[in-house]
C-alpha cells in the first residue's frame, strides 16, 4: 500500500498549507458569483451536468449527508482515539457529528419551510393557471402539478458545508505519521483519509455544477452563506468555547491546556 501512503502525504502536504485552509471558504463565495453570472448570461452550453440526472447528482448529492457521515463517523473514531484513550474525550469529539447533523436538518427544513410559504401551485410549467386549492409543494407536486416558490438551493448550503465540516475534521491526519498506530488501524486511515478528499472534490465540482446550471442567484447565494455560516459559527466561534464538542486534536487538546 505504499502507492496509498504516497497519496496521502501529497494530500496530507496540501491541507497544511495555510493558504489553502485560510481561502477554501472563499472558494465557494468566488464560484457562486461567477457561475451565478455565466448562468445568468446564457453563455455556458448545456452538458452531462446540466442533466439533474448525471450519476454524481443521484448517487452523490442528494445524498450527500449519508456520504459525509458514512465516511466522517470513523475517521473522527480512529483518528482522535489515537490522541486519546478518553471513551469522554471521543464521544466529546462525535458530538460534532449530531451538531453537524441537527444544522442540515434545520436548514433544509426551513428552506423547505420558505418555499411552501412563499409559493404556489399551477397547472403548468408557464404558470398560466394556478391552482390554489394545493398549499404545499407536497400535495402540489402530488397531483402532478407544478410548485413555484422561493427556492433557497439546499444544494449550495450541504456542499459548501460538507466540504468545510470534513476539511476541519480532516485536521489530526497531519499529526498521525508518528502516532502508533496498528497496521489495519494506519491502513484504515490512509483510505478513509483519501475518500475523504475525493468526497470533497466531488462536492467542490457539484457545487460549479450547480452554480453554473440551476437555481436563481439569490437562491445560490442564501445556500452558499448559509452553508458558510453553518462551518463559521462552530468551528471559529462555538467550538473555541470549552462547553462544546471542541476541535479536532491536537488543537483541541493544547486549547484544553490553555484553559
Amino acid at each position: 500500500m505504499a502507492a496509498v501512503d504516497v497519496i496521502v502525504e501529497n494530500l496530507v502536504s496540501f491541507w497544511t498549507i495555510p493558504a489553502i485552509r485560510q481561502f477554501f471558504p472563499w472558494v465557494f463565495v468566488f464560484t457562486s458569483a461567477v457561475g451565478s453570472t455565466l448562468k445568468e448570461l446564457e453563455v455556458v452550453p448545456e452538458s452531462y451536468f446540466s442533466s439533474s440526472r448525471n450519476a454524481l447528482n443521484v448517487y452523490f448529492v442528494k445524498v450527500s449527508w449519508g456520504w459525509t457521515l458514512l465516511l466522517l463517523t470513523p475517521f473522527i473514531l480512529l483518528s482522535n482515539s489515537s490522541f486519546s484513550k478518553s471513551s469522554s474525550f471521543v464521544q466529546r469529539r462525535l458530538l460534532s457529528l449530531v451538531v453537524a447533523t441537527a444544522i442540515w436538518y434545520v436548514c433544509t427544513e426551513t428552506f423547505f419551510y420558505i418555499e411552501d410559504l412563499t409559493g404556489s401551485c399551477f397547472e403548468t410549467k408557464a404558470m398560466d393557471l394556478i391552482r390554489k386549492e394545493f398549499t404545499s409543494k407536497v400535495s402540489c407536486k402530488q397531483a402532478g402539478f407544478y410548485w413555484h416558490g422561493y427556492d433557497i438551493s439546499g444544494h449550495s448550503f450541504i456542499l459548501s458545508y460538507s466540504a468545510l465540516f470534513i476539511m476541519e475534521e480532516m485536521v489530526p491526519m497531519a499529526f498521525l505519521k508518528t502516532a502508533s498506530l496498528s497496521a489495519w488501524q494506519r491502513l484504515a486511515l490512509n483510505l478513509l483519509y483519501v475518500a475523504l478528499n475525493l468526497i470533497v472534490m466531488i462536492w467542490v465540482v457539484m457545487f460549479f455544477s450547480t452554480s453554473l446550471y440551476f437555481h436563481d442567484p439569490s437562491h445560490k447565494g442564501l445556500g452558499t452563506i448559509f452553508g458558510l455560516l453553518g462551518w463559521y459559527l462552530t468551528y471559529r466561534v462555538w467550538y473555541l468555547n470549552p462547553l462544546s464538542p471542541g476541535l479536532p486534536p491536537p488543537r483541541h487538546l493544547k486549547q484544553k491546556e490553555h484553559t
